[in-house]
């Protein structure tokens, strides 16, 4: 969406309301071909394992009571997450994605919807090409139903008919947009585990940035961060969640898309201005070591023997 309808991130296209809807039909199509290469040529011989690895928010009605605010929240979901685990995991774009794009094409006197199709033979061999699933996840925001005006160009932003809340009060330690809701986790891999089969999941990416640096290194809100979020993947396991790794987003500090080195995910400092890039352990590296060691939450007379 960013590289190929608001141009934000390369290859940097303004293709409105089709650029991320035809990328996005390429990446699910080369994917299945991708797992199915390895699934013909060496699985038998290596027994590995291909999957996908996708990014979501957690979408809550802002009202649960409203059935109009839980309907926004739903394509919240189905528009993130949903976009390319359901063609992957059952077989077709999300009902809602059709409804919503198809509909605002034909008001804009499209012949054909802006969202791409699938055709039978595509469905069959794309449905269950992933062994697990990858998951990256951040944040969460309160979702809403908001009814935007008909416009000539649609994008992907206004197809869905939804607006974006946050609480004020959540902690937002780093950039704007990543607020620590840790709850939000727990129910979106719960969402995963009832919409698509409860499948194998790995935690690729969970992390918090900071913009401002911190001279002692003292990064107390990412060991809050991660200590929420991981707690709610204790939960979701409760729950039977099928998770079955975590991998803290980011080892080092690094280029971070159009942000450059300004927002800094890692557990380790790095300063970008000395030649050999030397790097400092942040207080998180500590609080992390320890979760690792005790394969999770330890007691203080654990870690000390």
């Amino acid at each position: 969406e960013k590289g190929y309808e608001t141009g934000e991130h390369a290859p940097g296209l303004k293709l409105g309301g089709c650029g991320a809807y035809k990328a996005a039909h390429h990446i699910i199509k080369t994917h299945a071909k991708v797992w199915h290469s390895y699934n013909n040529t060496w699985r038998r011989e290596q027994r590995g394992m291909v999957g996908i690895s996708l990014t979501s928010g957690w979408g809550e009605p802002v009202d649960p009571h409203s059935q109009t605010d839980r309907d926004a929240a739903e394509r919240y979901i189905q528009f993130h997450l949903g976009w390319f685990a359901n063609p992957i995991y059952r077989g077709d774009y999300p009902e809602v994605m059709k409804n919503y794009i198809g509909k605002k094409s034909a008001q804009q006197g499209l012949g054909t919807s802006r969202l791409p199709t699938f055709s039978v033979q595509e469905k069959t061999y794309i449905k269950g090409t992933s062994d697990f699933l990858g998951i990256g996840h951040f944040t969460t925001r309160y979702v809403l139903q908001k009814n935007f005006p008909f416009l000539q160009v649609s994008s992907y932003h206004t197809d869905h008919d939804l607006a974006e809340l946050v609480d004020p009060n959540w902690p937002a330690p780093g950039p704007k947009w990543l607020y620590s809701v840790p709850w939000g986790f727990r129910r979106l891999l719960n969402f995963i585990k009832t919409q698509y089969g409860n499948p194998l999941i790995y935690v690729t990416e969970n992390g918090v940035s900071e913009t401002v640096q911190c001279p002692q290194l003292c990064d107390e809100w990412r060991i809050q961060y991660l200590k929420g979020y991981i707690n709610e993947i204790l939960k979701a396991l409760n729950d039977g969640v099928n998770v079955k790794g975590y991998t803290a987003w980011s080892l080092l500090d690094k280029f971070e898309w159009n942000k450059g080195f300004s927002e800094r995910f890692g557990l380790y400092h790095i300063d970008f201005q000395k030649k050999n890039k030397p790097r400092y352990p942040k207080a998180s590296v500590d609080y992390y070591k320890k979760i690792i060691s005790a394969n999770g939450f330890p007691n203080p007379r654990e870690v000390m023997s």
